[in-house]
């Protein structure tokens, strides 16, 4: 057994462990995280200063339900973009529209129709990452696609991860190709470089 099927196996028993964790809370719980996790995004410099952020639309249960945020910050004028899943495992950013119905694609994920404007990498400011879970040193633990590891590759703007404080880690599983946000939210603590 190589190294690296080795640590896509932890990876795949501390994704459903999180699950499991994440499952077992109350809705009222997952609100109040929630509405923790936001007022703590929303109150950064870095969101303030953004005219342009990619963020994404939470799936309830798994991630923060960030529609709210979405919409907030749509609202205050921002452009917001949301991510659109491509063949073989690409990611776009497509700019969300309130007007404009959202479609659903695999994974249980909302996103922009193939019609709503395209924002390029180079016009986004911030970048809020999801995850199934982070550790202390700002690594994630994606879902397993790849999709924002290889999108993250090439950004140079400033990421943010939020994480529930119940499933925040002392390690993810970690390989080479992994990214780490700039920072970390969980409703009660901040981890930056």
């Amino acid at each position: 057994m190589t190294a690296s099927s080795t640590t896509a196996e932890e990876k795949a028993c501390l994704r459903r462990q999180v699950r499991a964790q994440l499952a077992a809370l109350s809705p009222e719980r997952l609100r109040e995280s929630d509405r923790a996790l936001f007022e703590a995004f929303l109150a950064l410099p870095q969101v303030e200063e953004a005219s342009s952020l990619f963020l994404f639309w939470g799936i309830p249960g798994r991630e923060p339900e960030t529609e709210m945020l979405v919409r907030t910050l749509t609202a205050q004028g921002k452009r917001v973009g949301l991510p659109r899943m491509l063949p073989e495992r690409g990611m776009e950013v497509r700019l969300f529209q309130p007007e404009v119905p959202m479609a659903q694609a695999s994974f249980g994920i909302w996103e922009p129709p193939e019609s709503a404007p395209l924002l390029e990498r180079e016009e986004i400011q911030l970048a809020l990452v999801p995850g199934v879970c982070y550790d202390r040193d700002r690594y994630r633990l994606g879902f397993g696609g790849g999709y924002y590891d290889r999108w993250l590759a090439g950004f140079s703007g400033f990421t943010v991860g939020l994480c529930r404080e119940c499933v925040l880690q002392a390690r993810v599983p970690r390989e080479a190709h992994d990214q780490r946000v700039d920072l970390l939210l969980t409703e009660m603590h901040r981890f930056s470089r």
